[in-house]
């Protein structure tokens, strides 16, 4: 894992003072929104964050799982808000960024979580547009639609960060995730650009290009369940660091070696990863069996 571009506070805090002082951690008295708080990374995020001082705005779709995430960090002597919201719903969005600003003045930090994979080869794609549809709502529109609402208070106060939660996929382009990897990519572009934008305002942003989490996202994909994987601790470990040092990029070696292979040998890496994905088929699911 490598992360670039620490801001000079995050590089003379962490790397200059930190070995040397007992810091708070930047996140103390912040408002930090995670969404897909109620369970997974993002339940493991708000505890973390919380931990640390800061006021966890949640923010999921199901009131039950997030009320209970809520009361368990109250309960260990932290601070939250619980918010239900379909972040597909266009509506449902407005009125949380309404009620957010309306709540708080202005949210320092949003962490963008909640998201579908899909793994399905395009040869079970053909007739399944909406598989793409539904990935890019949750994946890209939603998020955005949060960055958009938020980021005027953000800039005004000269001051934010956005962590978004993304995938190594954006470097390795694996076969059979079109429709995932090409909405964190989105995602990723569109952040980069908002991050130069708002650069002046001392807004910025963090893709975090996460390896395997086991999370619920995956437990259902058999080509998943021998694989290596970070528990959502470890990967929430990442989103605090992300909050805290904001840097440009947090991904993995792996991933890094890809993109520039990617770039240097185009048809040997289209060989290689022809040739690895043979070896994971579509799930009997992906195929359409027993549906």
């Amino acid at each position: 894992m490598t992360d670039l571009l620490l801001t000079p506070k995050a590089f003379w805090r962490r790397r200059v003072l930190g070995p040397f002082t007992d810091l708070p951690s930047p996140l103390a008295g912040r408002t930090v929104l995670i969404t897909g708080a109620s369970s997974g990374i993002g339940e493991a995020t708000a505890r973390a964050v919380a931990a640390r001082g800061a006021h966890a705005l949640l923010v999921a779709r199901r009131a039950e799982e997030l009320d209970r995430v809520r009361a368990e960090i109250e309960a260990d002597g932290g601070v939250a808000t619980a918010y239900t919201c379909d972040l597909t719903d266009t509506a449902s969005v407005d009125a949380l960024i309404a009620t957010l600003l309306a709540e708080h003045g202005v949210v320092d930090m949003l962490v963008n979580n909640a998201g579908r994979s899909i793994r399905r080869s395009l040869e079970y794609s053909y007739d399944r547009i909406h598989d793409f549809e539904r990935t890019m709502a949750i994946n890209y529109f939603g998020p955005v639609r949060l960055i958009l609402g938020l980021m005027p208070a953000m800039r005004e106060q000269r001051f934010g960060h956005v962590v978004n939660i993304v995938t190594w996929g954006v470097q390795i382009k694996a076969p059979r995730f079109a429709a995932y990897i090409a909405s964190k990519t989105a995602l990723d572009t569109f952040s980069r650009i908002a991050g130069r934008e708002a650069y002046a305002d001392n807004v910025t942003f963090t893709n975090l290009r996460l390896s395997l989490v086991r999370t619920d996202m995956i437990t259902t994909v058999e080509a998943y369940e021998k694989a290596p994987a970070k528990s959502p601790q470890q990967a929430a470990a990442l989103v605090v660091r992300a909050l805290e040092d904001r840097p440009l990029t947090i991904s993995t070696t792996v991933g890094n070696v890809s993109e520039v292979l990617n770039l240097v040998a185009p048809r040997l890496m289209d060989w290689v990863a022809a040739t690895a994905s043979r070896r994971f088929p579509d799930s009997a699911a992906a195929r359409g069996e027993g549906r």
